[in-house]
């Protein structure tokens, strides 16, 4: 079968925070008949809250330049991060749209030698094995199901919306998640905030560990054997953050968040360390053991 071709955009936080989550990615897509290709050049995408709402035209600018380094090579991006997703996919929206705001954002690019022009599609790395890949080729992968894994299932916000922009799945009654989860073997579980933020963007001091701490309760509250998401900004929030609720609260929160290409690769029959479930600080112990037995 001839290989998918597809370039990497692997973003900021995952190679320099979490490498685990990059080793699955780079460990699993080869036997789905992904061949990963790699740019060298790419920056932050940039960020699609702060840096966005501070000088719109700039973010523009750095986004666009990403993509036309992929137009360049002749290949549409993949996405691992739900951010860049949001950052790409809308710089790819407004600029195709806009003949306007393209032509102001190619004279900024001219003096870097750069041209965007909208020939590329941006997607995330789960909407590629759905489109490109297909859920059944998934299922075929699997060399060790995940059978008995309860996985509760967070979507975060940067991938369903807007939804006009992202074309990912229904906002307010998602699948491609379950889907995944599904293919793998193991059983999704939906629970109670499931839609909720996990509060990683918000300001205010207190506000963002109450928003992950109720997601908890809710997970948890669910008997699922582990979170499952595909947001590293999400992951931080949920793993990291029960460090922090657990020293600032009286509950004691053990509720383990995968990556989803973790959780492939483990279903694929690579071992806990070979996809880099030992670097997490809440481990899924409950996972591993099913697995085991």
């Amino acid at each position: 079968m001839k290989p998918i071709k597809a370039i990497f955009f692997p973003g900021c936080l995952i190679p320099i925070k979490y490498p685990q989550m990059e080793v699955a990615i780079r460990r699993t897509l080869p036997n789905l008949g992904v061949e990963i290709i790699d740019l060298e050049g790419f920056s932050c995408c940039p960020d699609p809250i702060y840096f966005q709402a501070a000088d719109k035209i700039a973010w523009l600018t750095l986004a666009a330049r990403n993509l036309a380094l992929a137009e360049e090579a002749g290949h549409d991006i993949f996405t691992v991060c739900s951010g860049c997703t949001g950052t790409l996919s809308e710089a790819n929206h407004l600029l195709r749209n806009d003949e306007q705001l393209r032509e102001r954002v190619n004279r900024r690019l001219a003096r870097v030698g750069r041209k965007y022009q909208g020939s590329i599609a941006v997607r995330h790395i789960v909407v590629l094995l759905r489109e490109k890949v297909g859920i059944d080729r998934v299922r075929e992968s699997v060399t060790r199901p995940l059978t008995g894994v309860r996985v509760a299932l967070h979507y975060g916000c940067h991938l369903l919306k807007p939804s006009s922009i992202m074309q990912v799945d229904d906002p307010d009654d998602p699948q491609i998640l379950h889907q995944l989860i599904e293919a793998i073997g193991a059983e999704p579980v939906t629970h109670d905030e499931r839609f909720l933020c996990c509060g990683k963007a918000c300001i205010d001091p207190d506000l963002p560990l109450d928003m992950t701490a109720s997601v908890l309760r809710s997970v948890r509250k669910s008997g699922a054997d582990c979170m499952g998401m595909i947001c590293p900004t999400c992951f931080s929030s949920f793993d990291t953050g029960q460090l922090l609720l657990n020293r600032k609260t009286k509950e004691h929160f053990e509720v383990p968040p995968v990556y989803f290409f973790q959780l492939l690769g483990l279903a694929q029959g690579f071992s806990a360390d070979e996809v880099g479930l030992t670097r997490h600080r809440i481990k899924p112990t409950a996972v591993l053991e099913k697995i085991k037995a």
